[in-house]
């Protein structure tokens, strides 16, 4: 689906891509350690959105709510979501 995602998946942790519309594929991520709160059940949060036909990626708004379009290189492995970040924490970064 994906040619080349350029994020390597971080330790305890696999991506999942599944269709979302016929125009969009939804990036899962997904964390392999167990947790009490939901009985070991797999943890999972959507990374992003990729547009395939136009090479494209997404920001998540939620699960279901595709965000603002955003450059691969400003992502983390984590989330594709954008860092907000104040002067006074850009400075200890």
């Amino acid at each position: 689906m994906i040619p080349e995602f350029p994020h390597k998946a971080p330790k305890d942790y696999s991506y999942q891509f599944e269709t979302f519309n016929t125009r969009t594929v939804r990036i899962m991520l997904t964390c392999h350690k167990q947790f009490d709160y939901n009985l070991g059940a797999l943890t999972k949060t959507v990374w992003g959105f990729y547009n395939p036909k136009k090479n494209v990626y997404y920001a998540p708004v939620n699960v279901k709510t595709i965000g603002k379009e955003i450059d691969i290189h400003s992502t983390t492995p984590y989330t594709a979501m954008p860092l907000q970040q104040t002067p006074l924490t850009a400075a200890f970064v």
